[in-house]
């Protein structure tokens, strides 16, 4: 009977490990950019999981089975346009990395707001750098290879995330330990890439109603691919009515002129959003994926 009760805790306590979460915050003292927060701007999520007005940036840790952690961890950005996180889908996919041995990390980054931001342009930026700082900085408590972290965006999340991984001299924190804040790879599903009137509302929280030519330059992704970019894996649905899938025919073409390594996967239907479990493909990018990254040794 001892001998059953030992090996219930032990499967017990290795679901506990698997299913844990942790509350990261992703700066000690001061936000750097940030002013005073009015009373009257509070975080909220909605019945549909749509957080909005993040003022205080912080990462949410999921773990892997200590038996089946392989080192490599991923840092996931939602969607949202700029306006909202749809953080229930980074969730779904964060324990679908988890399964397969990978640590993940899903941030809740600031939103661009005028109201808390000196500049908003550069506020998610500075959040998306912070954390792959922060995740280099704690690898060995973590258990994570420092070589082997990867950034996964979401539609305005993609953006996020290929403006990390191709601007970067372009250093909006401090980094005084000159820690790499190049993520190893990126994984982006349906990203905003190029920024044009057909995504009218992703530009315009970012960067304003009328931004200049230089602003739309800089904010275009696909401007600043070079050799140095990260290996890159792509998803994007040929019906996305809401971001085209033009978007990353662009930054594959831009990653194939740079010769960087990069897959990339159009599927004919899924539309926006899709998440872990595409209803027409099932979950089938995901393993595509985890393929994918097993060929490039980032797992």
């Amino acid at each position: 009977m001892k001998h059953l009760f030992i090996l219930w805790l032990l499967i017990f306590s290795s679901q506990i490990n698997y299913a844990q979460d942790q509350i990261i915050p992703l700066y000690e003292k001061t936000i750097p950019n940030s002013k005073k927060t009015p009373l009257n701007y509070v975080e909220e999520t909605d019945s549909n999981g749509l957080t909005r007005n993040v003022s205080i940036p912080t990462m949410a840790a999921y773990f892997p089975a200590k038996n089946i952690a392989n080192g490599t961890a991923v840092i996931i950005f939602a969607g949202g346009g700029y306006f909202v996180l749809a953080q229930t889908t980074c969730v779904e996919i964060a324990k679908a990395f988890n399964k397969a041995g990978v640590t993940a990390f899903v941030l809740k980054y600031r939103l661009p707001n005028d109201v808390i931001m000196i500049d908003k342009s550069i506020g998610p930026l500075q959040d998306a750098q912070r954390a792959i700082q922060l995740v280099r900085e704690r690898a060995i408590e973590w258990n994570i290879n420092p070589a082997k972290i990867g950034m996964v965006g979401l539609s305005a999340g993609g953006h996020l995330v290929s403006t990390e991984g191709t601007q970067l001299d372009r250093i909006v924190i401090d980094n005084k330990a000159n820690i790499s804040l190049r993520p190893n790879f990126m994984v982006l599903l349906y990203p905003v890439i190029i920024y044009d009137p057909a995504i009218p509302r992703t530009r315009e929280n970012l960067i304003g109603k009328t931004p200049d030519a230089k602003a739309l330059y800089l904010y275009g992704t696909e401007n600043h691919v070079s050799s140095n970019t990260p290996p890159t894996f792509l998803v994007h649905a040929l019906d996305d009515d809401v971001i085209p899938v033009k978007n990353s025919l662009l930054f594959f073409n831009a990653l194939l002129k740079a010769k960087v390594k990069a897959e990339m996967h159009i599927v004919q239907d899924g539309g926006h959003g899709f998440g872990l479990y595409d209803p027409e493909n099932k979950d089938k990018w995901f393993t595509w994926c985890i393929d994918w990254m097993k060929k490039n040794g980032f797992y």
